[in-house]
C-alpha cells in the first residue's frame, strides 16, 4: 500500500523485496526460520530465487537489515488477518446521550435509567442531559435532582467524569464505566 502525503512525496509503507534492497550485506533468514547469518546481497537474492521464493526485508532500521526467504503474497495476506484480528478485538469507546425534562414521569425516567445501565455496562460513556423549556428555567435545580438521582441510582456501575454542568437551557453530565 503506498501512501501519498502530497504530490512530490510518496512515501512507501511495504517493506522492501528482491531487486529493490540495495544494502551490500544482510542479515538473512531461510525459509525454514532458521539463521543464516549476515551475508551479501547477491548471495541473498540468489538464495531466495533458487528457493522460488521472494527476499524480503524485514527490519530496515537495523545494521545489517534483516531480510527473510519467504512468499511475499503469503507474507502480506499474513500481515493483513493479523491487522484485522487486532481491530476485531480493540472496542471504541462512544459518548451515548440520554435526554431528561425536569418533570419527567416516573416511567420514563426508569427506561432511560435502564438505558444508560446497559450503555454503561457495554463499555460507552453516558451524557445525561436535562433540557428546559420556557419557564422551567425558574426551577433548574428540579433539573439538578433528577441528575443527582440518576447518578446515586448507578452509583455502582458509573462513576461521574464530569460534573453537574449548565450550558444555556441544557443542564449535563458525564459518566463513565466504574473501573472494576
Amino acid at each position: 500500500m503506498t501512501v501519498y502525503i502530497s504530490k512530490e512525496k510518496i512515501i512507501n509503507d511495504e517493506p522492501r523485496k528482491n531487486e529493490e534492497i540495495r544494502i551490500s550485506n544482510v542479515r538473512l533468514i531461510d525459509e525454514n526460520g532458521e539463521q543464516v547469518g549476515i551475508v551479501s546481497n547477491q548471495e541473498a537474492q540468489n538464495k531466495a530465487s533458487a528457493a522460488g521464493l521472494d527476499l524480503i526485508e524485514i527490519a530496515a532500521n537495523v545494521n545489517p537489515p534483516v531480510c527473510r526467504i519467504m512468499d511475499y503474497g503469503k507474507y502480506k495476506y499474513d500481515k493483513e488477518k493479523k491487522l484485522k484480528e487486532s481491530r476485531r478485538n480493540q472496542h471504541q469507546t462512544k459518548l451515548k446521550e440520554i435526554k431528561f425534562t425536569p418533570r419527567i414521569s416516573d416511567h420514563d425516567y426508569g427506561y432511560r435509567r435502564e438505558q444508560a445501565k446497559k450503555f454503561l455496562t457495554s463499555g460507552d460513556r453516558v451524557k445525561a442531559s436535562v433540557f428546559f423549556k420556557g419557564r422551567e428555567m425558574a426551577h433548574v435545580e428540579r433539573g439538578r435532582v433528577v441528575l443527582e438521582k440518576l447518578i446515586q441510582e448507578l452509583e455502582g456501575i458509573a462513576q461521574v467524569d464530569k460534573n453537574i454542568i449548565m450550558q444555556g437551557k441544557l443542564m449535563s453530565i458525564i459518566l463513565v464505566p466504574a473501573k472494576k
